[in-house]
């Protein structure tokens, strides 16, 4: 990686000796009008009936130093973020409304990125993406058709950087706390004689808030195309390679608080070894469940995209795009005290004891294809889209060392199985202005999935899923112009979704697939000095698949179909200019999340006191109603303080207040997480010297108040007594702590 990192800043030499005598003439508006085609289909404009909000790669360049795209993301309306790890970097995730980032449909230039079997998105596989985005939407709710899972949060659209017409060397270095740096360097050549290049080499490190919480990250991005005034055609390729030293298990809550007593109590139920006695004792908030050096996530994934716009005429337009993603990975994980049995059951010897290090293993590929045709004339804008992509993914695992006296086979799968996937989705969207005020938008889907998953689970339990689903999801909106400063939306529109891979292979209840029916109405005020939006919503759910609070053996949430429940509130956004020097920009969203009624099931497990054997285990069934929705505060709040006292100098306050989260679906005080108040301070400064086009100086401080909180947990609850007992169930939760005051500081050249 040093020699990589030499050799392109070689490059980075060169070619900005180059773009200073680039004598091509700028045509940029061009080229940024051939890029929209790519995206004009599913991206909403100012006049679409949705809610949304666009973020520039320039309002991203103060605080892109080394943290992953969910957390600079943090200050967008209703979005929540949390990071495993504790400090951005690493795994991390992303809520909108209180839906987790399965539910927030993922696409990069119209191609879907969601994961086809789990439905998230792990944007550690790609770290330092958003050095290589142009911007980034994302529509909350429902918002237009896009390619992919179905929105039922949010939908979260980028767009790569559009070509520059001249060439560029871009290189960033930024250190900070926990070990945190990232470097990387940027190359483009500029478009001459109608074709141009670009890339970009990345590497992020850090040790991580949480004990042993480590990351080493690599990333690449590499484009090349061609440009006329009537055509767009792009090759690009760009992925990652990660190595994360795992941290989803979580704090125990008494560890967390620094209870002593709690944490023996906790020691008592749960007879841990010495060592692991010792470690919850002596930790405090940054424990790490692991230990094992090389209890590591190791995965890499490849995107090769090809994209093709053309301008027929003026009232005609096409695109086709094609994407393939290969991805192949494992976690290492290191267990004591196993049986044979739970590995090899027809051993003869299944009852044996020993360790192993065993690797859990994803090998996939997704193939996707997307198309948009528009037809613009007069005040009519029509559009006829869609996609087909096709998913192939091996589950398996194998055991790399172990201690049983037998003799086992050794990187021989122990389990086995695999997902098949294949989702199609056609849409048409018309756009039509009725008359100089009133717009209207009529937007019609349909979508089709069929998954096939048959094998053997890491539990050695038979898989043999398949399931099709079929879809229509409409969607129509109207936008009043008032006048020129204020406008009136409204909007409805239909979900569809279907279960991820683990509610149809863990679930012992068959999950049924997911419908959300949206209804929107916003005002917007804007003026040359402010602006103000608000936004009413009420998304009424059936059947929606809600976290339980759990997790399964691999930090995965645990979901279960509710029938009736419902997300409804305001989110209110505004923005004031007092000067040339002083801004300050807010949002916040007060909402109400609840499930209508539904049954929390706890398993009670009843002993013989005398010799401990187990008489009973049987589940205990509690009805619920009018309950809030797990990790879905009612009180989001975000703002930004913003003082420029000199030209390309600037301070900034961020601002983050989130509400009360309740684990799971009880409303529960018990088993909740704190409301909390955070403030980053972000400092940036420009020098534009003769012999250079800019140097960029960064520092973020996050946390400034030294506040201790918590962004995640999870929670489970049982019973385990005496016979005919009537001791209350026990209650076990675990929390993600969020790092101290800490910060990052970078420099960034430009030629």
């Amino acid at each position: 990686m040093k020699s990589i990192f030499l050799f392109l800043t070689l490059l980075v030499l060169s070619v900005s000796a180059s773009a200073q005598q680039n004598n091509v003439q700028k045509d940029s508006t061009k080229v940024e009008q051939l890029d929209e085609v790519l995206l004009s289909a599913t991206r909403a404009k100012d006049k679409t009936p949705v809610a949304f909000s666009t973020i520039t790669k320039e309002e991203l360049e103060s605080i892109n130093l080394g943290q992953d795209l969910p957390i600079l993301l943090d200050q967008l309306p209703s979005v929540v973020t949390t990071s495993d790890a504790g400090a951005g970097v690493g795994y991390t995730g992303i809520r909108v409304r209180g839906s987790d980032a399965t539910r927030v449909n993922v696409t990069i230039n119209g191609i879907p990125y969601n994961d086809a079997e789990s439905q998230g998105t792990f944007w550690v596989n790609m770290p330092d993406f958003v050095s290589s985005v142009e911007d980034i939407q994302l529509q909350r709710g429902v918002g237009t058709s896009t390619n992919g899972s179905g929105a039922f949060g949010a939908s979260l659209n980028l767009k790569t950087l559009n070509p520059s017409s001249v060439g560029y060397a871009t290189t960033t270095n930024a250190f900070g706390s926990f070990g945190t740096r990232k470097h990387n360097i940027s190359i483009g050549s500029g478009v001459n004689n109608n074709f141009y290049a670009e890339a970009r080499l990345s590497n992020i490190q850090s040790d991580g808030y949480i004990d042993r919480a480590r990351a080493d990250l690599n990333s690449y991005y590499a484009e090349a195309g061609y440009l006329d005034n009537k055509t767009s055609i792009k090759a690009i390729v760009f992925g990652g390679k990660e190595e994360t030293y795992q941290s989803w298990y979580g704090t125990p809550e008494a560890v967390v608080n620094n209870d002593r007593a709690g944490i023996q109590a906790f020691i008592d139920r749960n007879y841990p070894s010495d060592a692991e006695a010792e470690n919850l004792l002596n930790s405090g908030r940054t424990y790490n469940y692991y230990t094992y050096d090389n209890e590591v996530d190791n995965y890499q994934q490849t995107h090769y995209q090809l994209h093709a716009s053309h301008q027929f005429n003026s009232n005609f337009s096409a695109n086709l795009s094609g994407n393939f993603t290969r991805g192949k990975g494992y976690f290492e994980q290191y267990k004591d005290d196993e049986e044979l049995g739970d590995y090899f059951p027809n051993s003869p010897n299944a009852s044996e004891e020993g360790d192993v290090i065993r690797r859990r293993w994803l090998d996939n590929n997704f193939t996707a294809i997307v198309y948009s045709l528009n037809y613009k004339k007069n005040d009519l804008n029509l559009y006829l889209g869609g996609g087909y992509n096709t998913y192939k993914g091996d589950h398996f695992g194998e055991i790399i060392w172990d201690s049983f006296e037998s003799s086992i086979p050794i990187r021989s799968n122990y389990y086995f199985s695999y997902g098949d996937k294949q989702d199609f989705n056609t849409y048409v969207k018309a756009e039509y202005n009725i008359n100089a005020n009133l717009f209207a938008l009529l937007d019609l889907q349909y979508r089709t999935v069929n998954y096939e998953s048959v094998g053997t689970s890491s539990d050695l339990v038979n898989i043999n899923v398949k399931e099709t689903y079929n879809f229509f999801n409409p969607k129509f909106g109207l936008t009043y112009r008032i006048n020129n400063y204020n406008s009136i939306y409204g909007s409805y529109a239909v979900g569809n979704r279907e279960p991820n891979r683990d509610d149809l292979t863990k679930n012992p209840i068959q999950p049924k697939s997911e419908q959300l029916h949206d209804f929107e109405f916003g005002y917007k005020l804007r003026a040359p000095k402010y602006y103000f939006t608000a936004n009413l919503y009420y998304m009424n759910y059936k059947d929606q698949l809600v976290l339980t609070g759990d997790l399964d053996d691999v930090g995965d949430p645990i979901r279960q179909n509710v029938a009736d429940s419902y997300r409804a509130g305001i989110e209110l956004q505004a923005g004031y200019s007092f000067s040339d020097k002083f801004r300050l920009d807010a949002n916040a969203t007060f909402s109400q999340n609840k499930i209508k009624s539904f049954d929390y099931v706890v398993y009670d497990t009843q002993y013989d006191p005398n010799t401990f054997d187990t008489v009973s285990y049987e589940p205990v069934v509690t009805t619920f109603e009018d309950t809030d929705i797990s990790f879905s505060p009612n009180v989001i709040f975000g703002s930004t303080l913003t003082y420029s006292p000199i030209k390309n100098g600037s301070i900034a306050l961020l601002s983050k207040y989130v509400g009360q989260q309740f684990l799971d679906n009880t409303s529960s005080d018990s088993k909740s997480m704190d409301a909390y108040f955070v403030n980053n301070l972000n400092l940036s400064y420009k020098i534009k010297p003769q012999w250079i086009k800019e140097i960029a100086l960064n520092l973020l401080v996050n946390n400034i108040f030294n506040n201790e909180y918590v962004s995640n947990g999870y929670t489970y609850s049982y019973f385990y007594r005496p016979e005919n007992s009537n001791d209350a169930a026990i209650t076990e939760n675990f929390y993600y702590p969020q790092a101290t005051t800490n910060f990052l500081m970078g420099m960034t050249l430009k030629f």
